[in-house]
Order: structure tokens, then sequence, then C-alpha cells
């Protein structure tokens, strides 16, 4: 995400697990595979504006650079990947993100409809939620594909622009 986002800066990025309120406080690895937790593998980042955007205009950027590299039509698997552990989830820290992330995720259902973005299934299963507390992976998660050259990732980048907004509906 580092690398290739293109709306503005990651300033800190740190994968790990955000669950249910209630769920188990600071899971292992190995407990959040089994699927037993409720937690979900996440990455999470502090970001730098676009020179001379609002803030909003910046997580806008960064909600489609995600639906651009992640795979929103598979429920609770990304590529090889299977298990409620890899559930396609935007976890959102206020209201305004919130109401972005709903937003860019109908556009992005509207442009699957059109076939103007293609992916594994036909309907946006992402689910937009509060986010909750997110617990940091153990340190040989942290910048895994930087240490291990080669090493697998389930992601891909699966087009490279945003398409153009679809024209509104005939009345």
């Amino acid at each position: 995400i580092k690398k290739d986002w293109k709306g503005g800066k990651i300033l800190r990025g740190a994968v790990g697990f955000m669950g249910p309120e209630g769920s188990v406080k600071n899971p292992s690895y190995e407990a959040v595979c089994t699927g037993a937790t409720g937690h979900v593998e996440v990455y999470d980042c502090d970001y730098d504006v676009i020179e001379d955007a609002p803030k909003d205009v910046t997580y806008e950027s960064l909600i489609k650079h995600f639906f651009m590299f992640h795979d929103p039509t598979t429920l609770n698997r990304q590529g090889n990947d299977a298990g409620t552990q890899y559930a396609s989830v935007i976890f959102c820290h206020d209201n305004v993100q919130l109401e972005i992330a709903t937003r860019v995720k109908e556009e992005l259902q509207a442009l699957v409809d059109a076939g103007k973005v293609k992916y594994s299934g036909p309907t946006v299963s992402t689910a937009v939620v509060p986010a909750t507390t997110f617990y940091p992976a153990e340190a040989y998660h942290q910048a895994y594909l930087e240490n291990n050259p080669g090493g697998y990732c389930n992601h891909r980048m699966r087009f490279k622009a945003w398409p153009s907004a679809l024209p509104p509906p005939d009345l």
C-alpha cells in the first residue's frame, strides 16, 4: 500500500487485528488464524493529506486505493487465504469516514454492475463498520514483504486508476 498509493503519504503503518467489542484482547496470530477470536487481519495507518486537499478527499483516495488492490467480492477470503480473519472490512474512526467509505463502496458496486471493473464475484461484500481496538501483529509480520522479498502476498493491483463515475440514470 505504501509504494502504490498516489493519493497521499503513509506516515506509519502496521499490520494487526481488530475484532468485535468484547473480543479477546491482544490475540496472537495463531489464535486469530483459528477463526475463534472474531478478529480480522487489518492494516492500520496514519497518513498525510494530499497537498492542499482536505483530509476527507485524501481518505476517499485511500479507500479507493484499498478497493483497487483488494477483492471486495470474496467474503472471508483473499486469494488463497480463507477464513473469517480474511473478511473484507473497512474499520472507520468517525462518522465522516463511515459516510465516505459507504459512498465509495456503493460507487464501486455501481461500477461492478456496469462492467467497468471486474472481481471474482458480482457483489461488493465489504463491511463498513466503526473501528474497535487495534492490536499489532507480532514483529515478524511487520513489513513482511520488505523483510521477505518474494514472500507470498494475496493482494495485487486489479486496476491502475479509478474508473470515471457513471452518468446519472435516466429519469
